[in-house]
């Protein structure tokens, strides 16, 4: 609320002068706007403001902005204003409007596909846009489709997409001769496995259960698992049967130097198998970072950090091997580097390619060379082609809501 004051008393330029050196007594009062513009329009005209020498000007002048709390830079305008057009009324503003290009309607599906997504990165969205459009001709990511990554963030942060989408939570957060102490060189071939484990966290010193996260170097192809516990007789069949699931054949087999892998078991497992089994280095913190950041992209993101009892492996397993390994695998567009060299000749890369693990793998030359026998190349693309991306991430929401049921129900 605007204080101004019953200024009757003032009727000189001296009883202006005294007002601003701070010695007369005014009485104040709330007055809107459109009553100062009037105020202001009555007060240059009663001290006939534009006959005045300059410095009684200022004098009326510094009267009127101590009355009205009006910025100097403000009465200047509302003083011209007032020469020219011989009164004052409040404008309202005349600011050039842009139209927009994203209305509602596209706001409340980057939202639905961002909620059954689990919110991807910018680029991968926007490919899901464009597959959507292109290969499965869904009209209504016309717009989305040719958006920016950049005007993509600031769509997430209108209130009209706040309110439809989803709320994540953030984060609560020995030496063996066995495997060789080196990174594994793909060379552009796919079947070089990265390996790591999530465990869901005890309680009551219960432990939770336990996620087996492979993922191949080159394609990004990844096979998730669950596992009651990480002895070799609960962990051995499920590798074995995860390694199955990959269409190519496998050559490499890496992971840390935990010894849920590095044991004679796996060794074994992997010897009959022909596949080269490699761990990390020490100091090297890199050598397994692929699988360790789809742990938090995918495994965190969708199981979340609160702990599952074991006596749940067995249901999530299903829900891995029937729903989430095939969306990852055909529908879930992952960020590929380009190694480039700056003008300082640094080394970094950058992220210019966004491909599901299917459509990489079949941009690999003669890709087919690389199917381990039984895996046929037309089979893999009525998989891919079968249901969309959106079809596909909602049927795996709905499947991974009624395990979480069956969890609280049990």
């Amino acid at each position: 609320m605007t204080l101004t004051m019953d200024d009757t008393s003032m009727q000189t330029l001296a009883d202006l002068a005294r007002f601003l050196s701070g010695s007369a007594r005014v009485k104040l009062k709330a007055v809107s706007r459109r009553e100062r513009y009037a105020w202001v329009s009555a007060t240059l005209a009663k001290f006939k403001y534009w006959h005045l020498r300059k410095k009684d000007k200022s004098i009326v002048k510094g009267y009127a902005l101590r009355m009205t709390g009006f910025s100097d830079a403000q009465m200047t305008r509302l003083i011209a204003r007032r020469l020219a057009q011989g009164r004052l009324s409040r404008q309202r503003g005349r600011r050039h409007g842009f139209p927009r290009r994203y209305n509602l309607f596209d706001l409340a599906l980057l939202a639905e596909t961002d909620n059954l997504h689990q919110r991807l990165s910018g680029p991968a969205m926007k490919k899901l846009f464009q597959r959507a459009h292109a290969l499965y001709g869904d009209r209504r990511f016309e717009r989305l489709k040719d958006i920016s990554v950049a005007h993509l963030y600031n769509l997430r942060a209108t209130p009209q997409y706040l309110r439809r989408s989803a709320v994540f939570a953030k984060t609560r957060s020995v030496k063996v001769a066995i495997g060789l102490r080196q990174k594994p060189r793909a060379l552009g071939r796919p079947g070089f496995l990265r390996v790591d484990t999530v465990h869901q966290g005890d309680r009551d010193k219960a432990k939770g259960v336990y996620h087996i996260n492979i993922v191949d170097e080159v394609t990004q192809w990844e096979i998730v698992g669950a596992v009651e516990g990480i002895s070799e007789a609960f962990l051995i069949p499920l590798i074995e049967a995860m390694l199955a699931l990959f269409p190519f054949e496998i050559l490499g087999f890496h992971s840390d130097n935990g010894s849920e892998y590095i044991n004679d078991k796996v060794a074994q497992m992997l010897n009959k198998l022909l596949v080269e089994q490699t761990k990390s280095r020490a100091n090297r913190t890199n050598d397994n970072a692929l699988v360790e950041g789809k742990n938090g992209s995918i495994i965190r993101k969708h199981m979340g950090y609160w702990h599952i009892p074991s006596r749940y492996a067995a249901k999530i397993n299903a829900f891995y091997r029937e729903h989430l390994n095939e969306y990852l695998n055909f529908h879930r567009p992952c960020g590929f580097p380009t190694r480039i060299i700056d003008e300082k000749g640094k080394a970094r890369k950058v992220y210019k390619s966004w491909q599901t693990p299917y459509e990489r793998l079949t941009s690999l030359p003669r890709w087919s060379q690389y199917l381990r026998p039984g895996v046929d190349a037309q089979a893999l693309k009525a998989i891919a082609s079968r249901r969309s991306d959106n079809e596909q991430a909602r049927l795996m929401q709905a499947a991974k809501a009624n395990l979480f049921a069956s969890f609280e129900s049990s």
